[in-house]
């Protein structure tokens, strides 16, 4: 064949191409069951047409709000009612958050812990969003180290670096076909139990991570949260040449919180067991202060809390002095989330999951995060999950119907179609999959969570100078 009769060939076949283009329908030919899908001029005028969210320009607009004057009733009125970026709460009650804070003003001058747990799926795995929670509360409230974390875990932290030796067994509340289950229901704070028999060792190190926050450098106060011992049982904590005494505290359905404070801070300590006990946390934290605790539960729907003793659970919240429970699930449950009733039957769920932990923690505030925008690949676009929106707004519903109040992260990074965005970001800050934040992305969460949570504070602060008739006139005029 000449090298002009090739030239026409292939001419012809970019006009035939090209014909194709300018005519194909966007949506595809359906032929029976299967549909033929074309790259399309038409499609290429509709995605061009979609509006696609700008993170950057997100980003802006949340730390915008949050740099606006904020000393003004008119600015928390605002802020409660319009800002997307606030925590709703029940009956619209800005009180709601006032125990939480009172009890943090009074850590440092009664020489105590306040804590936080946040419950999440696989998002927040090696302390992801947790540690940005975390360092804001310690900087404002005083407070160090990494909080609770089982003796032994499949998972890493960012934070704390371990290692376990001697007859450590691991049981798990939620896993994979690998994890092992306990035969009974006493898994603790961590939904997991470490079972102990015959004695072993524990060795922390505070995190030498560069990216790793300040407050996670060293801990002063080591403590191990455990019950079902054996009458030979004891541990010992040392670090270096230091070794404090144990104080012992017990709850009222068998968990026992034993607690050793160091004369300075530290950053290792080594716990050596002996005996038989069920290991449900071990701690590292400051003298007095915030604490949070990074429970992460890779595939789990936050279905499970039910199935833990309550009894336990509540000696468990009680002897940490745990103050706000953090749920943040949703995400897991979007692949077979089908139809409204599968929505429904999730918000039941749901709500005896937050029932629960009022039952076991009735001085705590319950806060609830829905799942992030999640991208799906539908005819060749990355698009959010179907239902996703859905399922956002009744979770909201659930949790403020249930006393619970509620962040909105699906509408904080910026709503529908905005995870295809994070991940384009450059750098970039969500991975592959459109549905897990990278570092980077989760610190831009995190930061939103807590600066959302500490306006509220702001406003609480504000309110002990003002008459309260001032305040309620504002807020509810």
């Amino acid at each position: 064949m000449k090298a002009r009769q090739v030239l026409i060939f292939f001419l012809g076949v970019f006009a035939m191409l090209g014909v194709l283009w300018l005519t194909a329908p966007a949506d595809g030919v359906p032929i029976g069951p299967l549909t033929l899908r074309f790259a399309s001029y038409q499609r290429t005028l509709r995605d061009a047409a979609e509006a696609k969210v700008d993170v950057d320009s997100v980003l802006n607009a949340v730390d915008a709000r949050f740099q606006m004057e904020a000393d003004t009733l008119q600015y928390y009125r605002k802020f409660f009612y319009d800002n997307p970026d606030r925590i709703y709460l029940p009956d619209d009650d800005y009180t709601f958050f006032d125990p939480f804070f009172k009890e943090l003003e009074r850590a440092s001058a009664h020489d105590k812990t306040v804590r936080v747990v946040h419950y999440g799926d696989s998002q927040l795995e090696m302390d992801r969003i947790s540690q940005d929670l975390r360092e804001a509360l310690q900087q404002r409230f005083g407070g160090s180290g990494t909080g609770m974390f089982p003796a032994l875990s499949n998972v890493p932290s960012a934070s704390i670096s371990k290692s376990a030796s001697g007859g450590f067994v691991q049981y798990t509340m939620y896993g994979d076909s690998t994890t092992m289950r306990a035969g009974h229901n006493r898994y603790g704070i961590l939904a997991q139990v470490v079972q102990l028999s015959g004695g072993g060792t524990v060795s922390l190190r505070a995190t030498k991570n560069k990216t790793a926050r300040e407050g996670v450098k060293t801990f002063s106060t080591v403590t191990v949260l455990c019950g079902r011992q054996s009458k030979d049982f004891s541990v010992r904590a040392v670090s270096d040449t230091l070794r404090p005494k144990a104080v012992i505290r017990k709850g009222e359905s068998g968990a026992t919180l034993i607690t050793w404070r160091f004369s300075r801070p530290v950053q290792k300590a080594v716990l050596n067991f002996r005996g038989s006990a069920e290991i449900y946390a071990i701690g590292a934290d400051g003298e007095s202060g915030a604490a949070v605790d990074n429970v992460p539960l890779r595939g789990c729907s936050g279905t499970i809390f039910t199935r833990i003793s309550e009894p336990l659970m509540a000696d468990c919240l009680s002897l940490t002095d745990t103050r706000l429970i953090i749920l943040q699930f949703g995400g897991n449950y979007m692949p077979v989330t089908r139809s409204t009733k599968v929505i429904e039957q999730y918000q039941v769920q749901i709500a005896k999951q937050i029932n629960y932990f009022h039952e076991a923690a009735p001085d705590a505030q319950i806060l609830f995060i829905g799942p992030s925008d999640m991208g799906k690949s539908v005819n060749g676009r990355i698009v959010t999950w179907p239902r996703l929106p859905e399922m956002v707004d009744s979770l909201k519903a659930t949790a403020l119907r249930n006393n619970a109040a509620y962040w909105d992260l699906y509408r904080m990074m910026g709503g529908e179609n905005s995870m295809a965005q994070w991940v384009k970001h450059n750098p970039a800050y969500a991975g592959p999959d459109y549905i897990h934040f990278t570092p980077a992305g989760a610190q831009k969460v995190g930061d939103a969570l807590s600066r959302s949570l500490l306006t509220y504070y702001d406003f609480y602060e504000l309110r002990k100078t003002l008459p309260r008739e001032q305040v309620r006139g504002a807020m509810h005029p």
